[in-house]
């Protein structure tokens, strides 16, 4: 692919990116929150799990200079390219859906902001990027991925308020394609994503980083710890964890509910999220 990825700031060489003091202080703490504008997309019509510009934005900017490349191999609603588009990052997302890659488009005419770096969304599998870069050719992998198939069943509330809208017993899955990790169970989801990730590993330059957003969910009664298997299976595949960050929800979810009361214990998942940030380690 014939697309810039090398810094157009100027940066010492030895800055991980161009945050001043004042905006690297932001990114120090452990539990990160953010509010949604009006950009984002929240309509779960359009596309079952977004998260916000302003979450993006900051990834980009904590682990990437201007001009570099970021990669999204499931780029779904286009957030990244969106947020790449703001701070000046050459970006491409991949997804298997043409819906997603048309709504991609659609957004990035619509911001229409001035830079001069380069976003594209295309429609492919994730296990085919390696034919698109040349090794070590990006600078950042940032992407919320499928959650295994635990979004592949119908919808219900177990909260004691609203128990039904609009989302009662739907399917929220992003599609019914055999090849989507979101129609996998846990194991099998674990070893694609696995062999995803370690083809993707030769692209990024040394102690460049590979940050995923993911939360932990429930399943017939069991906690099902996507992070923990995730973190496991990029260490075996050459990945070194850096960083676990939470993303604390609890300002944009709404209508929060009396899950388990009275005799059963159950943190609702949606109130946080992982962001597992790893790194390819320095040759």
């Amino acid at each position: 692919m014939s697309i810039a990825h090398t810094r157009t700031c100027s940066c010492p060489a030895n800055h991980i990116n161009c945050l001043s003091a004042k905006e690297w202080i932001k990114c120090q703490l452990g539990v990160w929150q953010f509010t949604y504008e009006g950009r984002d997309i929240r309509d779960k019509n359009l596309h079952p799990a977004t998260f916000p510009i302003a979450l993006a934005k900051r990834v980009i900017s904590l682990f990437s200079h201007e001009g570099e490349l970021v990669l999204d191999p499931f780029v779904g609603s286009g957030t990244t390219l969106v947020a790449a588009q703001d701070l000046n990052r050459n970006a491409v997302g991949f997804d298997l859906n043409a819906t997603y890659i048309q709504l991609c488009q659609e957004r990035l005419a619509a911001n229409n902001l001035f830079n001069q770096a380069q976003q594209l969304a295309l429609q492919d599998d994730a296990r085919n990027i390696p034919n698109y870069f040349e090794p070590e050719m990006i600078s950042l992998i940032w992407t919320s991925p499928p959650y295994a198939n635990l979004l592949n069943r119908r919808r219900t509330n177990k909260s004691r308020r609203n128990r039904r809208n609009e989302q009662f017993g739907k399917i929220e899955q992003y599609s019914q394609d055999t090849r989507d990790l979101g129609t996998m169970p846990l194991a099998e989801y674990t070893t694609a994503m696995g062999d995803i990730f370690e083809s993707l590993l030769p692209l990024l330059k040394p102690k460049a980083h590979c940050v995923i957003n993911v939360p932990d969910m429930w399943w017939e009664d069991q906690r099902i710890t996507i992070h923990v298997a995730l973190i496991e299976e990029l260490r075996k595949r050459g990945y070194e964890l850096r960083n676990t960050i939470i993303w604390d929800r609890t300002n944009i979810v709404n209508k929060v509910g009396i899950f388990g009361w009275p005799s059963n214990y159950i943190t609702m998942g949606t109130t946080f999220e992982y962001l597992l940030d790893f790194w390819r380690p320095p040759q």
